[in-house]
């Protein structure tokens, strides 16, 4: 009587990009633990984590959204110039109003919050190397809106002086306002616009002016 025949099941490749390196440690171990997934490596930014697409062939990234240099935008706009790019899961602790839309705009396959079980992220690299999408809920016109658009004619003008190169005390002498009104001011561009510093700021600037 001949044996029944073994079935090989074949695990997803993951890559991971995190700044912070408990983070790294925390989902090599998680993916290495999970009998569907296997790890390629782990980098600490996102330029780094491109650099390893071009020489280690996987399934699925696992990427943060905040990251320097390269953040998860920077990946996800690298990914649509290759033929046949790994799937990227986008997984943060960064909640900025239009991030989901926003990545998804950019071509993810998923959008984890680092506050979910970690059982949630597992699930998704496997089901996105599958070809699942797996996003929290938004607004669906968030993907075609403007966040630019939400900006008041102050906070507007600030993204302008940013734009330009100026400093906080440049902008509030600028403004005849106190540097902490300065702040004020881009707390809130940074909240509607979803990123987390003057530069990333910028770089929305420069990607929303450079879109039919």
């Amino acid at each position: 009587m001949s044996e029944n025949p073994t079935i090989e099941h074949t695990l997803v490749s993951v890559g991971i990009a995190d700044k912070n390196p408990l983070i790294r440690r925390g989902l090599k171990s998680l993916v290495a633990e999970d009998d569907r997934l296997s790890v390629a490596f782990s980098a600490s930014d996102g330029q780094r984590f491109l650099d390893a697409v071009g020489r280690i062939q996987f399934d699925v990234g696992i990427v943060g959204w905040v990251m320097e240099p390269g953040d998860g935008a920077f990946v996800l706009e690298a990914m649509q110039a290759l033929a046949n790019p790994p799937k990227i899961i986008i997984y943060t602790g960064y909640h900025g109003q239009d991030a989901p839309a926003r990545a998804m705009g950019l071509g993810a396959a998923a959008f984890v919050s680092k506050t979910e079980p970690p059982e949630n992220l597992l699930n998704a690299a496997a089901e996105v190397a599958s070809g699942r999408m797996i996003f929290p809920y938004f607004d669906a016109r968030e993907l075609t809106s403007n966040p630019l658009d939400e900006l008041t004619k102050r906070e507007q003008q600030m993204l302008k002086g940013l734009s330009e190169g100026s400093t906080n005390i440049e902008l509030a002498d600028k403004f005849s306002v106190s540097t902490n009104t300065v702040k004020f001011h881009l707390r809130n561009l940074y909240d509607k616009l979803g990123v987390r510093n003057r530069a990333q700021a910028v770089g929305l600037l420069l990607e929303r002016s450079n879109t039919p």
